[in-house]
């Protein structure tokens, strides 16, 4: 078994090493030139996103997706996985994780266009779209997109399952001391919870993350900037210093370790590409249900996910995290991962801090478990169809009872792995598609009110 997970850990070290952190980065950057900086229309997007497109063929508004794919990527990974990100790479992987959510605006605008343009009805009158409808009828790659569905399927109990619920159960643990609460009441109760709202489908789902999305979201950067108020006097320097260890290695004050360019690029971009998911092909499964006159009105909605889950949370976390460091001199010296600096760097403010933690950790974390059903739900009824769906909701909910009692360790790795396993296919629709995603954007981008008249097929699974 010891073989086994070392093999697995290798596997997982190589997977997400420099090639696929050049094949993300590259397409983020190839994207943001052949959509003409789209980024620069991040506002509109944002605007749009709270307008209601009622007329428009969908399942839900425009904002309904947008949260409901917020819910999935503003995760752990943007508290703990930034914590670890410094942790690897020094203050300067913030900038690294920073500059990562700018230019992958683009690719998460990519992805979703295609979703959209490419989507189906089923016989329900419900809407599907996603990476194995881009792969199926844009480039007539079937099991490509196949392979995709089932790698999303599985990735979502894990990824966007088992892990999540894991870290409830270890915030709960780590931070409610007064009373003692069995992980398994805590992975009951987050299945009971779970099950309420996802067997009641993508509306069910998108009436709740409407309003917890933004409120959580909200109450976390409040808590930020709270604390970064305490920090003010060092705020400035926290900042300089995220700069310059960006580029170059220097020892910064309370223990912290700027390890320069390489090392800052590859934590910090490995954890900014993790959190916001651009590439992966999660959030389009969403965004293909919209209510949208047109694949680019609601791909400048999707993009501003990426914008709002990396470019200021993750940025708000580090600051918090490298201020705060930088203000209590030693608090490294116990350190031993990222999960530890991060409760460490809270904790260090008192009450407000690890209120802050503790809450954001179970919002962030519940909120993905919904996000993530929904993908898997999509997934499983492309493989096998619309029976599959309640099937696939039973075992979901499973995970979610049992995962707070078992070792997620090598689960976590695995998961990492079909993320990568996720994002190659969905990458490779993007990529051969990006003439359409240009054409499209030419053809829209100055009259975002056009209707597109293009008959959306009817399929039978």
């Amino acid at each position: 078994m010891e073989e086994i997970t070392s093999f697995i850990q290798h596997l997982d070290s190589l997977i997400w090493g420099i090639p696929m952190m050049v094949l993300l980065f590259g397409t983020h950057v190839f994207l943001t030139v052949r959509t003409g900086i789209i980024q620069r229309k991040t506002f509109t997007g944002i605007r749009l996103s709270v307008t209601r497109d009622k007329d428009a063929p969908g399942d839900v508004s425009q904002f309904q997706a947008l949260t409901t794919a917020l819910a999935s990527t503003i995760g752990t990974g943007n508290i703990v996985g930034v914590g670890t990100a410094i942790f690897m790479g020094g203050p300067g992987a913030v900038f690294w994780c920073w500059i990562t959510g700018v230019f992958g605006i683009a690719t998460k605008y990519g992805e979703s266009l295609i979703a959209v343009k490419y989507r189906v009805r089923t016989p329900d009158g419900r809407m599907q779209g996603g990476a194995m409808y881009a792969l199926e009828r844009g480039l007539n790659l079937k099991w490509l997109g196949m392979l995709f569905a089932f790698f999303a399927a599985v990735t979502s109990l894990g990824t966007g399952c088992g892990t999540q619920i894991n870290a409830i159960a270890e915030v709960i643990e780590t931070n409610v001391t007064f009373v003692h609460i069995p992980r398994l009441a805590i992975g009951i109760v987050g299945g009971v919870l779970t099950a309420v709202v996802i067997l009641g489908g993508i509306q069910s789902i998108a009436k709740v993350c409407e309003k917890l999305v933004p409120f959580m979201a909200f109450f976390y950067v409040a808590g930020c900037l709270v604390i970064l108020w305490f920090n003010r006097d060092v705020l400035l320097a926290a900042v300089g210093t995220i700069l310059r260890t960006a580029f170059v290695p220097e020892a910064v004050a309370g223990g912290l370790v700027g390890r320069g360019l390489i090392a800052a690029a590859q934590a910090g971009m490995a954890r900014g590409l993790f959190s916001n998911e651009s590439g992966l092909g999660s959030a389009p499964l969403v965004a293909s249900a919209a209510q949208t006159r047109n694949p680019v009105r609601q791909a400048l909605v999707s993009a501003t996910g990426t914008f709002w889950d990396t470019v200021v949370v993750c940025l708000m976390t580090g600051l918090v995290l490298v201020s705060t460091v930088m203000k209590h001199e030693g608090i490294m010296a116990s350190i031993e991962n990222g999960g530890q600096m991060t409760t460490a760097a809270f904790g260090q403010i008192p009450v407000v801090g690890p209120v802050i933690l503790t809450f954001g950790i179970i919002t962030f974390a519940y909120s993905t478990i919904l996000g993530w059903s929904y993908y898997g739900e999509r997934c499983a009824q492309y493989l096998l169809g619309p029976k599959a769906v309640i099937a696939y909701k039973v075992v979901f909910v499973a995970v979610v009872v049992a995962a707070p009692v078992v070792d997620l360790n090598l689960l976590w790795t695995i998961a990492d792995i079909l993320n990568a396993c996720m994002a190659v296919p969905n990458l490779v629709a993007v990529l051969l598609l990006s003439g359409v995603i240009a054409a499209e954007t030419r053809r829209y981008i100055h009259d975002l009110d056009a209707v597109d008249h293009t008959e959306i097929p009817l399929v039978r699974r």
